[in-house]
């Protein structure tokens, strides 16, 4: 499973471009080439995702655009957001158990800012029916 969004490039005027992200009304970005565009609009969608995940708001699924560029979240951004994903509505706890550790190490899967280890990604995805899969873009 990937986390990738549509972000929406338009000129501007007098120059460069205007990003925005139609599933994400707040990610929003600019930059003077795509190159510089896509980099930022990396940034902000990873920062606006880890945002909604620490004040319990919802992460909208993806959806597709046609013509429109998709732009993933950082690594660990998307690792608590598939965690979060895979976990559904089962506890922290019933995940801890599984992994045969603590409440707040648990937790900590699902923090954009904590930096799992492939170990606990792979672990976790095992204890979620899953299997964790690498790929570099």
């Amino acid at each position: 499973m990937n986390i990738r969004y549509p972000a929406v490039i338009k000129p501007q005027k007098p120059n460069g471009y205007f990003v925005h992200f139609p599933d994400i009304e707040e990610a929003v970005t600019q930059g003077e080439t795509i190159d510089e565009c896509l980099f930022n609009a990396a940034e902000v969608l990873s920062l606006v995702l880890g945002h909604r995940i620490a004040q319990g708001q919802p992460i909208p699924k993806p959806s597709r655009i046609k013509g429109a560029r998709m732009v993933s979240p950082d690594a660990k951004t998307q690792a608590a957001i598939l965690i979060r994903i895979l976990r559904g509505k089962r506890p922290v706890s019933e995940v801890a158990r599984a992994l045969e550790t603590s409440w707040p190490s648990a937790q900590r899967l699902e923090d954009p800012k904590h930096w799992p280890s492939l170990r606990q990604l792979e672990k976790a995805a095992s204890a979620l029916g899953k299997r964790l899969v690498i790929s570099l873009e």
